[in-house]
């Protein structure tokens, strides 16, 4: 099952200016591709990936506008075309209704002047040298910092340019399925912003996984920056040089946030045969200015996915109960619902049964009770989340993720 792991690279200073031009002469392509198809459908013809690679890439190195296309590694461009039609791909499967999840819009062209900057190289555009350094076509020889080893022999790289200036080769490998021992416990997980979750396990324990707010922590240095870039003249590199100073910090906030899931998801997922959590519109909560924010920096979103991927590697489920679930305004206790209950109110008591209720440790237990009672509707009762393979997850270590 296919896994992907990143790591820091370090070319030097005389081998920086191809992967620059790769990354451009990616992008262009990828444009290119985008325009050709466009161009297409609205003269009424029909065509084919394969005719749109000959377009933007065969044909196009004849032409004097763009010769400099075969000046890098062949790979790169077919590999943006490739990712031009499979944008497609994923815009018309949208429309269909055959994809899951958010819609997908039509496919847009790429900036120079964006912060994030990518190509992928297949297996004759890259090699792994005896020496622990990786050779990438037209570039050569590129130093790796090894965090750790490669499971297998990968089949593809994809070299990425972050704002901060650091480039990093993220592999696609085979791992095998790590199952873990089978538990009896389960876990319902109230998500938040003072307190990243908040879980109550089947066996009547609470745990509270803390939110180390980690934006919050650099916002005082974040505003001092973007002043002083501000200050500065458009266009100019002073300007440029805080960018990058700014970038460099996000950075730092992007890795430790990233970091700290990974071992709370793992966490969850080692002490639980079913986590279950709620299907938030995150997506819609973080147009509340006065939270999005906080919503942000918690990092919800990622936090789930983190748990959905290591569960399907691990052999565990992660459950979704429905978002419309009154989960903060029901008592745990008894089942009475409370006509509202406002974000401020904290801790409340049950008119019904007067039972004290810590507000997200009583919601953590309603979307316990929830998940395991729509578990029993589908499959019976006295039925365990059965034990499921991995699809793999990425595998995101960088020497300074902390």
């Amino acid at each position: 099952m296919p896994a992907r792991y990143r790591y820091r690279i370090e070319p030097d200073a005389a081998r920086q200016a191809m992967p620059a031009r790769t990354f451009g002469c990616a992008r262009v392509v990828f444009n290119d591709a985008i325009r050709c198809r466009t161009d297409a459908h609205q003269a009424g013809e029909s065509i084919s990936p394969a005719e749109v690679q000959g377009r933007v890439i065969t044909a196009a190195k004849a032409t004097e506008a763009r010769a400099w296309l075969g000046e890098v590694a062949s790979v790169a461009p077919v590999q943006s075309v490739r990712d031009a039609h499979r944008a497609y791909r994923n815009f018309f499967d949208s429309i269909a209704k055959r994809r899951k999840g958010r819609k997908v819009g039509h496919p847009e062209f790429k900036s120079r002047k964006d912060t994030r900057q990518s190509f992928r190289l297949t297996r004759n555009g890259f090699s792994l040298r005896p020496n622990g350094r990786l050779y990438v076509a037209k570039v050569g020889d590129v130093k790796v910092r090894w965090s750790r080893d490669l499971p297998s022999e990968p089949g593809s790289v994809t070299i990425i340019l972050e704002p901060d200036g650091h480039h990093y080769a993220s592999f696609v490998v085979e791992v095998a399925p790590t199952p873990l021992p089978p538990v009896e416990r389960e876990a319902g997980l109230d998500l938040g912003i003072t307190r990243l979750a908040t879980v109550a396990t089947s066996d009547g324990r609470r745990q509270d996984v803390a939110n180390p707010k980690h934006l919050a922590g650099k916002l005082r240095k974040l505003a001092r920056l973007e002043r002083e870039k501000a200050r500065r003249a458009k266009g100019g590199k002073n300007r440029a040089r805080t960018g990058r100073k700014v970038a460099v910090q996000h950075g730092k906030v992007t890795r430790a946030r990233r970091d700290y899931q990974h071992k709370q998801a793992l966490n969850l997922i080692r002490d639980n045969q079913a986590v279950h959590v709620e299907d938030l519109n995150t997506a819609g909560m973080v147009r509340n200015r006065r939270l999005a924010r906080a919503i942000h920096d918690a990092g919800w979103a990622r936090f789930v996915r983190l748990l959905e991927e290591k569960a399907e590697r691990h052999g565990r489920t992660v459950a979704k109960v429905s978002r419309w679930l009154p989960s903060s305004k029901t008592c745990s206790a008894c089942g009475h619902l409370m006509a509202e209950m406002p974000l401020k109110v904290r801790t409340w008591t049950c008119p019904s049964c007067g039972t004290a209720h810590d507000r997200d440790h009583n919601a953590a237990l309603n979307i316990l009770a929830a998940g395991r009672a729509e578990r029993l509707n589908a499959c019976g009762a006295h039925v365990s989340p059965s034990v499921r393979v991995a699809m793999g997850d990425e595998a995101g270590t960088t020497p300074d993720a902390a």
